[in-house]
C-alpha cells in the first residue's frame, strides 16, 4: 500500500498514528535540514502534542538546505507522501511497534526555491525555526569563533537571498522585522554543548557582519533556547528501505527505524509560544547544561570510543562491536573511571545507572546502528564529545591510556584501512588536507598538531605523549585487537 494521506484510513491495524485530524493542522516550526533523526525525534513529539486540545497550530515545515541528489530525493518522496512517513521503533526484547508520524505536514526543498523558502520563514504563523545542521555545521572554528572566512559564509554575506542556515535566519527576521512580525524563536537541536548559544553566536556574528543594527535587534528580541536531545537513530541504506516496507507492509520511500528510548530535555523560553511538549514528554528545565553534560560525554563520547578502535577491528555495527568482550569492557571501564569521577548527576539520574542502560542501548540488535555513521566526521565529533573528559583526566594526572587508545585510533582510522588491510569509506568533511598530512607523518606525534586538538594540552601530559606515541605504534605492528586486550586487562 502506497503512503499518502488518502491511504491513512486504510492503514494496517498493526500500524500506530496519532488521534487528530490532519487536516486540521496548520504549520508553527519550520525545521532546517530535516534528517533522520529529526524524524524519529523532534518530530514524534510535535506528533504527540498535536493530539492534544488547542495545539492544531504547530505543524511542521521541513525545510532541506542542501543541493545534492540525496536531498532532491528525499524531497520528491516526501511530497509524493504529503510529509508522512513510518517509523519503526526497536525495543532490545520486545516486538517492534510502527507508527506513522503526521507532524511533517509540508515538505521544501530551499535550492528548489530559495525565494519560496525565505517567504515561509516570514510567515507569521511560524513562530519556531528549529534546526540539526550536525556538529560542524554552525562555522565555528576551535575557540569557538564563528568562520567569517569559510567561502560559504563569505558567499552568503553577498546574496540578496542566503543559502546557508544562518544566513537565511537573519535575513527572515530582517524581513520580519520591518513588516513588523513578532520574530521567531530560534531552536538547535544538535549535539553541541550549551547549542542555544553556539546558534546565538552564529545567527549574531552573520547579522553584524550584514547589518549591525539588526544584529543589535536580534540579540534584544531572539530566544535561543538551548536543549538536549536522545535517540539512537542509524542510517537508512536501500536495503533497509526494503526491509521496513516488506516488515510494515506500507510502501514508503523514507521510512526511519531507530531504538524505543527517546530523551528531550528543553530550556524553557520561547516568547513566540511553543507546542505543549510538557505533556508530550519532554522535559523543561532552567538549565540544560547537567543533562547535555551526562549524554554528551557518556552516550556521544562511549559511542566514538567504541566505533573507531570497532571500524579497525572489521567491526561495521554497533550490536556487533558489543559482542567483543575487549570492546565492551573498553566502554565499561571508560564510563567508570574516565567519565563518571567528572561529573555531577543532574536530579534524578543515577551517573551507573545512566551507564548500565547506555551500554544495554548499544546492544539493541533490532537498531544495529551502523559504526561508520558514528565515525563520520570525527574530527568535528571528538572536540565536542570527548575533550571536557581528555582535559579533566590529565590536569587531575589520572590514567590517560584510555584516552590515547582513543584519539591514536582516530588517526589510524583516517587512513582508511582496518587491521585485515580492508577498506572503509573515510567521510570527514571538516579535515582539511594539513591534518591529513599531520596525521600521515612519519613521526606519530605530529598528530597532535592537527587543528582536532588544538587547545586540548596532550602535548603538554609526559605520560599521555609516550601512550600516544607508543599506542600509535604498536597499532602498525600489533593491531588493535591485541593491544585493546591488554589495555582492558591492566585496570
Amino acid at each position: 500500500m502506497i503512503l499518502t494521506s488518502q491511504t491513512l484510513s486504510d492503514l494496517p491495524e498493526s500500524i500506530l498514528t496519532s488521534p487528530y485530524d490532519r487536516d486540521g493542522v496548520t504549520a508553527g516550526i519550520v525545521h532546517l535540514s530535516v534528517g533522520n533523526f529529526h524524524r524519529a525525534h523532534q518530530a514524534v513529539y510535535t506528533d504527540r502534542a498535536l493530539a492534544l486540545p488547542g495545539q492544531s497550530g504547530w505543524g511542521i515545515v521541513g525545510m532541506g538546505l542542501m543541493d545534492h541528489p540525496a536531498e532532491v530525493a528525499k524531497a520528491e518522496a516526501l511530497h509524493a507522501q504529503d510529509g508522512l512517513y513510518t517509523l519503526r521503533e526497536c525495543p532490545p526484547n520486545r516486538p517492534d511497534t510502527v507508527r506513522v508520524v503526521k507532524s511533517l505536514v509540508e515538505y521544501m526543498h530551499a535550492p528548489a526555491d530559495r525565494d519560496a523558502a525565505l517567504k515561509r520563514l516570514t510567515d507569521p504563523a511560524i513562530r519556531i525555526v528549529s534546526m540539526t545542521v550536525t556538529e560542524g555545521g554552525y562555522y565555528m572554528d576551535e575557540a569557538g569563533r564563528f568562520m567569517t572566512e569559510h567561502p560559504a559564509i563569505a558567499e552568503d554575506l553577498h546574496r540578496p537571498v542566503p543559502h546557508t542556515a544562518f544566513g537565511m535566519m537573519t535575513e527572515a527576521l530582517r524581513q520580519r522585522r520591518e513588516a513588523g512580525i513578532t520574530p521567531f524563536t530560534i531552536l538547535s537541536c544538535d549535539n553541541v554543548p550549551s547549542n542555544g548559544d553556539v546558534a546565538r553566536n552564529a545567527v549574531l556574528s552573520f547579522a553584524r557582519l550584514r547589518d549591525p543594527e539588526l544584529a543589535t535587534w536580534i540579540e534584544a528580541n531572539v530566544a535561543f533556547p538551548s536543549c538536549m536531545v536522545d535517540r539512537i537513530t542509524p542510517a537508512v541504506h536501500p536495503a533497509d528501505v526494503a526491509r521496513l516496507d516488506a516488515q510494515s507492509g506500507v510502501e514508503d520511500r523514507v521510512p526511519v527505524f531507530c531504538e524505543d528510548f527517546i530523551q528531550w530535555v528543553v530550556e524553557d523560553s520561547f516568547p513566540a509560544g511553543r507546542p505543549a511538549w510538557d505533556q508530550a514528554g519532554v522535559l523543561f528545565t532552567n538549565d540544560v547544561e547537567p543533562y547535555e553534560q551526562v549524554k554528551l560525554r557518556m552516550l556521544n563520547a562511549s559511542h566514538s570510543t567504541l566505533a573507531l578502535p570497532g571500524v579497525l577491528m572489521g567491526y561495521r555495527l554497533v550490536d556487533e562491536a558489543m559482542g567483543d568482550e575487549h570492546l565492551a569492557a573498553l566502554l565499561e571501564q571508560f564510563l567508570r573511571h574516565d567519565v563518571e569521577p567528572q561529573l555531577t548527576a543532574p536530579p534524578g539520574i543515577s551517573l551507573p545507572d545512566y551507564a548500565t542502560q547506555l551500554l544495554e542501548r548499544f546492544r539493541n540488535h533490532a537498531v544495529s546502528d551502523q559504526l561508520l555513521r558514528i565515525t563520520s566526521d570525527s574530527t568535528s565529533k571528538l572536540p565536542v564529545f570527548l575533550r571536557a573528559t581528555a582535559e579533566d583526566v590529565l590536569q587531575k594526572a589520572q590514567d590517560p591510556r584510555r584516552i590515547a587508545f582513543v584519539l591514536a585510533c582516530y588517526c589510524a582510522y583516517l587512513t582508511g584501512r582496518d587491521d585485515v588491510e580492508a577498506t572503509f569509506a573515510v567521510t570527514e568533511p571538516r579535515l582539511s588536507a594539513e591534518d591529513r598530512a599531520l596525521a600521515l607523518d612519519p613521526n606519530p606525534a605530529k598528530a597532535l598538531d592537527m587543528s582536532v586538538f588544538a587547545g586540548w594540552g596532550l602535548e603538554n601530559s609526559a605520560e599521555f605523549l609516550t601512550r600516544f606515541i607508543q599506542t600509535r605504534e604498536d597499532l602498525k605492528t600489533r593491531g588493535t585487537a591485541a593491544i585493546l586486550k591488554d589495555l582492558v586487562a591492566n585496570v
